[in-house]
This record gives structure tokens, sequence and C-alpha cells, in this order.
């Protein structure tokens, strides 16, 4: 039986940070892996390029983890973004900015983060073992003990990181085996729900795939309440047709909101509205059109549609609005011009669900974060045990998000269970 300051469990962003801080701050540390490597969830992120963290303000960065993101305002105050940037770049992870403040390792290569993370872990002086599944985390006395490996070999240890991950992406390890040490420890499990998820959808224009693979640009999505039609979130980008419904940056972003209202309502659908053209109103493009339809009077209104919007909507979008396709310019009322400028401003998906958790990029919901010191993340309800990453009940969008919040709290918990474990 080992006996050891701090036991971290997962390895993944939040276990390799956990691991790491304990070590540099002067503990004897143990990191287990059930899998067989480490940083496997890392080294698949940002396309296999890693988005390592957001350069943004920490405000913004908040705004963009809107699942309780302000949890984590104690948590940047000790060990932000900028400071995971710095923290890379000692290692030798060379930094660049893209688009929206995402950060990526110059190399475009998630390995070399990753094996940055492990040889730090390894400097740290941390002992490292994969293949060895935790059974049980063992409390006695009303404190943390150690705990229990498959093969019913025990290890002690005074201090525990839980840092086990979600439910998402479950090839990688993640398969919520915190929750159950966190629900004995006398924690609340808050419900899991997929987030960062493509929307899926029975509309008929869905089901005949008219218009699956259809590729959209910078348009915006908009949730409505399924019930009082009031806006719940709108988000600009890129979006993709498929399928099975919507995909692609701006669905996957409005998709918490969805999964929340339909279980709030219990409504079997959530309006989902299209505008493709954002930086128009619908005046501005009434008006624009029918200057069109006027000076080209002989031209139908199909053709004229298939200049301005891709040929697969058209139908489409001719259909929902109720007007025939093959109106010419001089016969077409501003009725029927109304309704399809309707459509291209609010095309309106209902959609029924998403792919499940196991299918997303985050899970939402976990260890209730009322329940966790957020200075130090240790539990409020056993001492000893700490906390990290996506086992917690903290979830942002993608870009960076979720890794910053995962590192970070990897850190702050590592650091100071260090602290606890030296403690007299």
């Amino acid at each position: 039986m080992g006996m050891y300051d701090v036991i971290v469990i997962g390895g993944g962003p939040a276990g390799l940070m956990a691991a790491a801080s304990a070590g540099m701050h002067g503990a004897r540390v143990l990191l287990l892996d059930k899998g067989d490597k480490l940083g496997r969830k890392l080294a698949i992120s940002g396309g296999g390029r890693c988005n390592v963290t957001n350069n943004k303000d920490i405000d913004e960065l908040i705004r963009n983890i809107p699942g309780n993101g302000r949890f984590l305002y104690s948590v940047f105050a000790e060990f932000d973004n900028r400071d995971l940037a710095r923290f890379f770049e000692d290692m030798g992870v060379r930094l660049k900015e893209e688009d929206n403040g995402r950060m990526f390792p110059v190399s475009d290569s998630a390995k070399s983060v990753v094996n940055a993370l492990v040889r730090n872990v390894r400097a740290a002086g941390t002992e490292i073992r994969t293949h060895t599944p935790v059974e049980r985390v063992i409390y006695e006395n009303g404190r943390v003990w150690g705990v229990q490996v498959r093969g019913g070999e025990k290890i002690r240890a005074r201090a525990v990181v839980v840092a086990t991950g979600g439910k998402s992406v479950p090839h990688t390890g993640s398969t919520g085996d915190g929750y159950v040490w966190a629900e004995e420890a006398g924690h609340t499990i808050t419900e899991l729900f997929p987030t960062e998820v493509p929307l899926t959808s029975k509309e008929p224009f869905i089901r005949n795939r008219s218009l699956q693979g259809l590729s959209l640009r910078d348009v915006t999505l908009t949730v409505l309440h399924p019930v009082k039609s009031k806006k719940l979130v709108t988000h600009r980008g890129d979006a993709l047709f498929t399928h099975f419904g919507l995909s692609g940056p701006a669905a996957l972003r409005c998709s918490q909101f969805v999964v929340k209202a339909l279980r709030q309502t219990g409504a079997p659908d959530v309006p989902v509205v299209i505008d493709f053209f954002p930086d128009e109103s619908a005046n501005a493009l009434e008006e624009k059109w029918w200057s069109h339809a006027r000076n080209h009077p002989k031209r139908t209104l199909r053709n004229t549609l298939k200049e301005l919007l891709p040929d697969r909507l058209v139908e489409t979008v001719l259909g929902k609005a109720g007007v025939d396709g093959d109106t010419t310019g001089s016969r077409l009322s501003r009725e029927g011009l109304r309704s399809i400028v309707k459509e291209v401003k609010q095309f309106t998906v209902r959609i029924s669900g998403t792919l499940p958790l196991e299918k997303a990029f985050v899970t939402g919901g976990g260890v209730h974060v009322k329940e966790i010191d957020p200075r130090t993340m240790q539990s409020k309800r056993m001492p000893g045990l700490f906390f990290c990453g996506e086992v917690i009940d903290v979830h942002g969008y993608t870009g960076g998000y979720n890794i910053t919040a995962a590192s970070c709290t990897g850190y702050v918990a590592g650091k100071h269970a260090a602290l606890l474990s030296k403690a007299p």
C-alpha cells in the first residue's frame, strides 16, 4: 500500500494540470488514468490542433461560459487564461492567436501540447500509472483516506483530485466515473445533458434531405421560447443542414438553450429562426428586391432568387412562402415578395432535440458548484476531496473556453490539494 500527498484521477487537461501544479507546489503526486495513454480528448480537440485557450478578457471569457461561468471568477483571480498561455510558452509550446481570440500551438499539433504537459508532469516528480481504473474513493472519519484501484489495491493520500471529465466523447475515457464518488461524498449531481451538440428536426425539408449538406455562411440562429415565443439567445456564424437537422458552430452554440427549453416546458419542439441576411433589414431587402423585379419584368422569381440564395434553398423558401416560382417580375405582388423576404429573414426550423450526450463535445451538468469552494476547488462536503474540469457543472461554448476552464480549475485544485497535504 503506497502513500502519497495527492492522488489525481484522470489524465485529461484538468488532471494533467492538477498533477503538474501539485508537483510544482511540493507534493508527492500519483496520477491515475484508466486508459492506455494520457490526454486522449486533448489530442483530438480543435480538429487535432488543440485550441488550448482563448485570449479574451476575463468578463468576455465568462460570458462565453454560459453554464455557471461566474463560478470561475475566483479561479481566474489565481490562474487565468493569460497565465495558462504563459504556462504553455514556458513549457516550450509557442502559441498563436486566430479568429475570436482562439489560441493554438504554432505547431498546429495537439500532440505537441499533450507531450509537453506529460513531460511537465513527470518533471515535477509525479508518478504516472495508466491502465489503472479507480474503483472507489475511500472516505474515513469524515475525510478523504485514499483510493482503491482495480484488483483491490488501496492507495493512501491526504488529498484526492477528481478530474474524470463528463460523459461526452466516451471513447476517450469520459464515462462519468467521478459522479458516483462525488455522490458518495454527499454531493449533488445536477442533471446531465449534451451541449455543443448538433440539433435534430422532424421538419419535412429535413426528413426528405432536400437541404442535406447545404452550408450557410455568416447567418444568425435565434432560439425562441416554445411557449412565450420570446428570444432566448442569438448566435451568428456558420451552420450546416444535415440529414437529421442542423450542425455547424452557430447551431452547436444554440444547443444548450434548446435542451433547457425542451426540459423546462415539455414542448415537443423549439423554434430556431435563421436569418440568411443578418446585415440587412427586412424593409431594405424588400425594397431592393422589388426594384430588381421591376427592372427584370420577364425574369421568373425562381431565377432571381437563385442569384441571391443557394439553389437548393430556393424551392424550400418558395414552398414555405407559398409563392409560385414561375411568377415573373412584372406579375410579382408586394404581398408575395413580403412573404419571401419574411422566409429569408425568419426561416424557422422546428428543433425537436439534439444528438445524444455521447455525440456532444461538452457535458452540461455535473457536481453542483455551490458545493465546491471556488477559491480552492475543494469539496465543501468532504475535506481532502477536490474537483476540476468537466466533472463540475460548468460548461462553455467551443473556442477554447472549456479547455481553459478545465486547465485553470485543474491548476487551482492541484495547488490547494498540495497545500492541504503539507499542512500540519
